[in-house]
Order: C-alpha cells, then sequence, then structure tokens
C-alpha cells in the first residue's frame, strides 16, 4: 500500500463535540498517528455522547444524533457507540491519563515530547486550568505544533465564553439570515456550519505549520477563533452592509439575485414529505423551465424577460412549477431539469443518501467494525487521491482502546509502572464511577 502524506507524524488530540475531533479525523485520514488523550474522571456531553452511562429508558429518550446508540441499545459502553463521536473517530488511536492528579502531567510530556502536533477546542479558561499552553509544550519539545480552536479565540472580551456550534451561528449572524420571511429566528433548526468549517480549516492550518517546520525547523502557535472563522462564508452579507448599510434578514429559500425555491414533490409509499430545489439564473434556464413544465404563458411574458422580474413576480411563478413537481418524484423532477442544464437536486434524508445510485458509486459510506459497536456504514474520508487511496483502516476508536500501546510501547512505562498507573486510574477504558 503506497505511504500516506502524514505517515510517520503524530499528533495529540485533547478535543471536544465536534470541530476539534472532526479536524483530528481529516489527519488521521492522511496518515497521521491521531492519539486521542482522554481522561477517566472527566466527561464532556456531546463528545462521546449525552452521558458515560446510560439506561434503556434514558437512550429511548435520547435523540439518536445527542445520545442514541445503534439499535437504541446503550451496551455496556454507550460512550463507544455514540453516532456523533463514531462519525469522525476512525484511524485514531486513544489513551487516558488525568492531567489533574499526581504523575499525570509528566505522562503527558512525556507523550509531548515524542509527539509533532497538539490540537484542541476547548474553551480558553479549560487550557488555563490544565496548565496547558504552547510555551508549556515548546519547554517540553521545542519544534513542537499546537493548534487552538476557541470558539472567540484567546483573548478578547469572548475569550472564556462558552459555546456550541449553535451559539456561534448566533454570533456571526448566520441565524439571522435562516428561516422564512414570516417566521423569527426561534423557527429555525440547528446548524453547525461553525463546526464543520473548523475541522477543516484547522487541519489545512496544520498542514500549513507542518510545512513551515520543514522548511524553517521551527514549530509554532496556530489559533483558529471558530466564529472568526465562518465570517468569510458570510462575507457578501457583511461586504453589503459595510459598502451599502444594507442589513440583511431572512429569504427562506429564495435568492437574492436569482428565482429559487424549494418545491413539494409526488409523495413515496414510506415519506409523503418530499421536495426538489430549483434555481433559474439566466433567460436560457428561463426558457428551458418554461419548456420543460408546458408554462408557455410564463415563457411569453415580456415582464419575465431578466432575473430581476422574475424575481417580483415569484410568487405568480412559484405555484405552475409546483403543479409540475407534485406529479413527479424528486429524482425523476431533478434528473429532468439537470437534463436541460437548470441546476437543481433532489432533499434527501438519510434513507435517500444511503441509497442514491451516486454516492454509491463513489463509495462514499465505508464499512467498519468496532469491537463495542458492531459493523456499520460511516462517511469515509473527503479527498480521493490517485496516488495515496485514503480509507478507513481502523473502527471508530473506543475509550482507552490503546493505553497499553501508549504507556508500554512509546512512553516505555515498566510493567510494575504501568499496573501502578491503572490503580491511580490514569489508565482505564471506563469512566471512574460517579463521572457524568
Amino acid at each position: 500500500m503506497p505511504r500516506l502524506p502524514l505517515e510517520g507524524l503524530r499528533v495529540l488530540e485533547i478535543t471536544v463535540v465536534w470541530a476539534g475531533p472532526y479536524c483530528g479525523s481529516f489527519l488521521a485520514d492522511l496518515g497521521a498517528e491521531v492519539i486521542r488523550v482522554e481522561s477517566t474522571k472527566t466527561f464532556v456531553p456531546l463528545t462521546r455522547g449525552a452521558a458515560p452511562h446510560l439506561s434503556q429508558a434514558e437512550i429511548d429518550n435520547l435523540p439518536l444524533y445527542s445520545g442514541g446508540t445503534p439499535g437504541r441499545v446503550p451496551g455496556e459502553r454507550p460512550f463507544n457507540r455514540s453516532p456523533m463521536f463514531n462519525s469522525h473517530a476512525r484511524n485514531k488511536k486513544s489513551m487516558t491519563v488525568n492531567l489533574l492528579d499526581p504523575g499525570g502531567r509528566e505522562i503527558f510530556d512525556r507523550l509531548v515530547a515524542i509527539s509533532d502536533v497538539l490540537i484542541e477546542n476547548n474553551p480558553t479558561e479549560t487550557m488555563d486550568k490544565l496548565g496547558i499552553s504552547y510555551e508549556s509544550l515548546r519547554a517540553v519539545k521545542d519544534d513542537i505544533i499546537m493548534l487552538r480552536m476557541p470558539a472567540y479565540g484567546s483573548n478578547g472580551p469572548y475569550r472564556d465564553y462558552r459555546a456550541h456550534g449553535v451559539h456561534i451561528e448566533g454570533v456571526v449572524g448566520h441565524t439571522m439570515l435562516r428561516g422564512y420571511e414570516d417566521t423569527d429566528p426561534s423557527y429555525n433548526t440547528t446548524v453547525l456550519m461553525s463546526d464543520a468549517a473548523g475541522g477543516a480549516q484547522g487541519a489545512f492550518a496544520v498542514l500549513a505549520a507542518l510545512r513551515h517546520r520543514k522548511k524553517t525547523g521551527k514549530g509554532q502557535l496556530v489559533e483558529l477563533g471558530q466564529a472568526e472563522n465562518v465570517f468569510p462564508f458570510l462575507g457578501e452579507y457583511y461586504l453589503d452592509y459595510a459598502m451599502n448599510g444594507r442589513a440583511h434578514g431572512t429569504l427562506g429559500n429564495r435568492h437574492p439575485r436569482a428565482l429559487q425555491n424549494c418545491y413539494p414533490c409526488a409523495p413515496s409509499p414510506d415519506n409523503p414529505d418530499r421536495w426538489v430545489v430549483i434555481t433559474v439564473y439566466d433567460n436560457d434556464q428561463w426558457q428551458a423551465l418554461c419548456n420543460l413544465i408546458g408554462a408557455t404563458d410564463l415563457k411569453d411574458d415580456p415582464e419575465l424577460g431578466s432575473a430581476e422580474g422574475r424575481r417580483a413576480r415569484q410568487a405568480d411563478i412559484d405555484p405552475v412549477i409546483e403543479h409540475w413537481t407534485l406529479s413527479r418524484s424528486p429524482d425523476a423532477a431533478m434528473n429532468a431539469l439537470q437534463e436541460r442544464g437548470i441546476p437543481s437536486g433532489m432533499v434527501m434524508n438519510q434513507a435517500d443518501a444511503f441509497a442514491d445510485p451516486h454516492i454509491q458509486s463513489r463509495e462514499f459510506f465505508r464499512e467498519a467494525y468496532q469491537e463495542d459497536c458492531g459493523t456499520h456504514l460511516y462517511p469515509g474520508p473527503l479527498y480521493k487521491m490517485s496516488e495515496t487511496p485514503l480509507g478507513i483502516r481502523r473502527g471508530p476508536v473506543m475509550f482507552g482502546q490503546d493505553n497499553e500501546y501508549v504507556y508500554r510501547e512509546l512512553l516505555g512505562y515498566s510493567e510494575e509502572e504501568y499496573a501502578g498507573f491503572l490503580a491511580a486510574g490514569h489508565v482505564g477504558t471506563d469512566y471512574a464511577p460517579g463521572v457524568g
């Protein structure tokens, strides 16, 4: 098998929830040895699920993404069965050490000394309490690279504010842009764009720092404030305010410079809620759409011969398009529109995505096995590289799964020392009693 791009590099991951672990998954996919540093005495909600130990009744009352487990069965260790965690836990390792307990910092520093990168996305004050900073890492390994991903950065008035993706979305203004014209932000669904954006951009930043180290021999501190990372995604709105003084509100599925909406389609036996998104940018697409749906009167209407005219009369146009889409399945509508050069896409649920022939042909979902979870399909690596094919080399990592490898093989502790760490609670494959 070809050597992977980051093979031979070791990355330590002290990460929570999604953005940090997602960043680590990119590096692990590319071949880095990514080791999650976890604690038997600290359970972070929404990282390895909702709680370390859940009853069947509690599992039944939790939505799948926040703490549910395969088959809605908790198992002995629900934290190894969390879908949200396991979706980005492939190709990684896990070790446990309690950094605030006696001996914990020495163990950690020995691991830092043989590593290349540390990534974290904790609140700034959490890292302060742990005593982990770029300066402390550099004292152990001079060329270490540290990626910090706090929600709002490590200085400024918000430095210690805690945030999940939904809070960052609000602060950067995305929440005010989503939803519908006749609703307020309380009707929005949860969107976690900042986590996905932060994870991807964080991995890129690590690669850039590694390139710099290769050229200069110097490590560095990289800080990615997750909120700041999202602002460019909304650039047109902020530029419009800066240049024209306009503050934007909600548009629903519409577009300010095109005819666009989400239209209902014919229901299927197992799903009555079927939709397709259609966008018309120019006159060629407009003519093609009118010919396809048989809307001769709209095609010949001079007021609709421009994007501005169509946008102004969208309330008149939408019912005609809807009449056509309601007689077709979303995939049939999408295919017919795409064949005529009209941008469109069926609105899929999870079942649609798993069954979709295009996604299947791309082999996006990959099978992976984990002892506590069994074999399931997971999202695979996002890159397809012709010379270094990527895949799931190892299933979702279990809590403390690699303790013996890290302590005995990497760090060189004796069997007696390892037994002592086990007795002291540093080493474990379960959380300590009462945690969570």
